[in-house]
């Protein structure tokens, strides 16, 4: 008997030889409400039947029933362990149990059982199956840039259900850029008030609200998911420069920057005017003014008030007009301001350049899957520092790379076009010569969108590619798994179609997977 297609793949699966469980008008689903609340939901969206809840008391499992539970000494099957989000799923003809560690496992046990939900004839089952299931790393993440284009509050919460829905547990919002500033402060209203209103190719701006970034915060919470806003510097700060033009360097353009320019359009920036363009690296803060500190000390202090996980993102990256030495000196302040706030710091790897970071600095790694020119060594240094490693290799899981054909979005930079295939062929202990998983924080999955104006344009660009980000962070590492190979993973997606249909996700049919039909 095959296994059914789950995505990620679970740590533990074993097919049982029983009967399926039939799902019907007359199951009842009891245990922890919100996890019965979105189990339902998803049953729904997939079947059309509507889950009752139980009867029964919290801990008994109706006869034709499914029930929910928390029990921290859950997890002695293989794979799972006591981990934190672990969870095990036993199926048979009458029952399902879900059983979570703790409330972020039971949650994704829930949208594990939402994927084994399948079609025989005019009934709908699950396949009688027990799993034991835990993380590979405790950071799963996807990110959105909001600065490029601004994308409202709705969407932003639909990105946040279609990235739970696949264990992913942090969102990593990139709230500023050359071409707009996206969060209100109230420290600092100018930022909003100057230069939030553009953004690329001159489409129309905006920002968030105090009460829609808490908003935010707390839909990915109801999730299981922490928000880690990203306020990017020295670099990338032109938008601060139009709210306080004493605090930012004239832009310096070189002809990189000038290729790019031809290449995609727009103006060379300058100084004063907003810039609607996609070339990077032209601008910087003020590094010897005592008065830019004072900004960020103000931005981050009231940034960490309002962001109550663990970490605060500054960047860091393409500071091409920033001398080394200024650079370093920069880059240390801000990460000790940080640190001074309680939060954990987080800086692309560039910033590993910088002896004297902050120790708790964790760094993102955003270079190729073989790293050139010095990427890898600067990305051991936050490992040799203590800290660890978030891995985002740009030619596998940036998910704004075009695809080799289909969608006419994206970029190509990053050693692209980027197929499915090479978004999943690739392993984060096989990146960084030297750390392996005891230096890995987790994986993210980077969506820019210089490109990306939509909803739909992020669910077409996002999927099926962040399910390769997906399993690359929660699953066991390759070679471990018969199941964890490029050839069981096609067939496992393909089989997710009717489901991501089902909660109008626009994913992109690509020719490289065997898509489901119902």
């Amino acid at each position: 008997m095959s296994l059914p297609a789950v995505v990620p793949l679970p740590a533990s699966i074993e097919a049982g030889s029983g009967a399926p469980f039939r799902l019907s008008s007359a199951t009842t689903v009891g245990g922890k409400t919100d996890a019965a609340a979105a189990l339902a939901a998803i049953v729904e969206a997939r079947t059309g039947l509507r889950l009752a809840p139980s009867a029964g008391a919290a801990a008994e499992v109706p006869a034709t029933g499914i029930e929910l539970l928390v029990d921290p000494s859950t997890g002695s099957g293989p794979g799972a362990g006591s981990a934190a989000e672990s969870y095990r799923i036993t199926v048979g003809e009458a029952s399902v149990v879900v059983t979570g560690v703790d409330a972020a496992g039971l949650f994704y046990g829930v949208q594990t059982l939402g994927q084994l939900i399948a079609r025989e004839g005019d009934e709908w089952i699950v396949p009688a199956v027990t799993i034991d299931d835990a993380p590979r790393f405790a950071y799963r993440g996807v990110m959105l840039d909001v600065a490029r284009h601004f994308h409202p509050v709705e969407t932003v919460k639909g990105y946040i259900d279609r990235a739970a829905s696949l264990k992913f547990n942090a969102l990593h919002l990139h709230l500023t850029d050359d071409q707009g500033w996206r969060v209100q402060l109230a420290g600092r209203p100018e930022l909003t008030e100057r230069a939030s209103d553009t953004a690329v190719g001159g489409d129309p701006g905006g920002f968030y609200t105090k009460a829609e970034y808490r908003a935010i915060v707390e839909y990915a919470a109801s999730r299981h998911m922490i928000v880690v806003p990203e306020i990017d510097m020295p670099g990338h700060t032109h938008a601060v420069g139009l709210a306080y033009p004493h605090l930012a360097e004239d832009p310096v353009v070189d002809d990189g920057m000038r290729e790019t320019i031809r290449l995609h359009g727009g103006a060379e920036p300058r100084a004063g005017a907003p810039y609607e363009g996609i070339a990077v690296g032209f601008s910087s803060l003020k590094t010897d003014d005592e008065a830019a500190y004072d900004l960020v000390a103000d931005v981050f202090g009231e940034l960490a008030a309002m962001t109550p996980g663990p970490y605060l993102h500054f960047g860091g990256d393409e500071s091409l007009s920033t001398s080394d030495e200024d650079y370093a000196v920069f880059v240390t302040r801000v990460s000790e301001i940080i640190a001074d706030l309680g939060k954990t710091p987080i800086a692309w790897h560039e910033a590993g350049a910088a002896p004297d970071l902050a120790d708790t600095t964790i760094g993102q790694y955003w270079g190729l899957s073989s790293p050139q020119e010095g990427a890898a060594e600067k990305a051991r240094a936050f490992v040799g520092n203590g800290a660890q490693l978030i891995l985002s290799p740009a030619d596998a899981v940036y998910l704004d790379m075009q695809y080799p054909s289909g969608p006419v979005l994206g970029l190509t930079w990053a050693d692209g076009p980027t197929s499915v295939e090479r978004a999943y062929s690739w392993d984060p202990a096989d990146v960084i010569p030297g750390v392996d998983d005891s230096g890995i924080l987790g994986v993210e999955a980077p969506l820019w969108t210089e490109t990306i104006r939509t909803a739909a344009d992020i669910d077409v660009m996002a999927f099926p590619r962040a399910a390769a980000a997906a399993e690359s962070g929660w699953s066991p590492a390759t070679g471990t798994s018969g199941s964890r190979t490029w050839a069981s993973f096609r067939e496992r997606v393909g089989a997710l179609g009717p489901l991501w249909t089902s909660m109008g996700i626009g994913f992109h049919p690509s020719e490289e997977i065997p898509w489901a039909t119902e």
